[in-house]
């Protein structure tokens, strides 16, 4: 059996393996926002608890850079936290600062997340998809995933992408290395 046909068995096989429920941070970046009037976090919110996830932590957040970079450290040193999914501040104004604060703490990037939700974008808005600098990531044992501020794009990438994949992704985070280690966990803490 060649590699082409039994990759399916295998992602079948991992797909199994993975965690079914997950615990999951949700923060919108947002300077005007309140829990009253998110409609995107409190969508994504909404989306992980009809889907049997926990939601541990929510909170809004302003679009400042080192503040962003904090919060996103301190939930990466929540060991209960398996998944972040941050909404707004993926646009190209000034204001748009997300992508800037998280990505030097990805130890892995997940460019093929940010190509997909294009693709998909691109049938729902055209080439407005161009806007988007969404991404994900892994950051130590945690998928992390950065969204537009749209309620419908969030709605978008949590349906087509998120819950479908989530579990599957935090499994392959969470693998050991030889040595015992989380396989991104080193950089961080210098092995420990």
């Amino acid at each position: 059996m060649s590699s082409e046909n039994s990759a399916p068995d295998s992602v079948t096989q991992h797909r199994k393996a993975a965690p079914k429920k997950l615990a999951a941070a949700v923060l919108t970046i947002s300077s005007s926002r309140t829990k009253e009037n998110d409609t995107g976090g409190g969508g994504i919110v909404a989306d992980l608890q009809q889907a049997g996830h926990e939601v541990k932590w929510y909170k809004i957040v302003k679009d400042d850079t080192a503040l962003l970079r904090e919060t996103f450290e301190s939930l990466a040193g929540i060991p209960e936290i398996d998944i972040v999914i941050a909404t707004g501040g993926t646009g190209l104004s000034p204001a748009d600062v997300t992508i800037e604060a998280v990505r030097p703490l990805f130890d892995k990037e997940l460019p093929a997340f940010g190509v997909v939700f294009t693709m998909l974008s691109h049938e729902q808005v055209g080439m407005a998809c161009l806007l988007s600098r969404a991404t994900a990531g892994v950051m130590r044992d945690k998928v992390v995933f950065c969204l537009p501020g749209s309620p419908k794009a969030c709605k978008l990438a949590m349906e087509k992408i998120i819950l479908p994949e989530a579990g599957h992704l935090v499994k392959h985070a969470r693998e050991k290395v030889p040595g015992g280690n989380c396989n991104v966990q080193t950089r961080l803490t210098g092995g420990a």
